[in-house]
């Protein structure tokens, strides 16, 4: 069975890692109301998507 001879270093396991991270969501200006909202959704400030009102407030 094969066991580490030495433990793994705090570096060596942060470097095996730096690709495991959380991407921030691909927020864009509500060119109605000017909030940030999701892209290709609804805004829920407003209401509208792609420059009609879907939804009454």
């Amino acid at each position: 069975m094969a066991v580490p001879k030495r433990r793994t270093s705090k570096t060596r396991k942060n470097k095996r890692r730096t690709h495991i991270k959380l991407s921030a969501p691909g927020m864009v200006e509500c060119p109605e109301c000017g909030e940030m909202k999701l892209r290709h959704r609804v805004c829920p400030n407003c209401g509208s998507y792609n420059g009609a009102e879907v939804v009454n407030n």
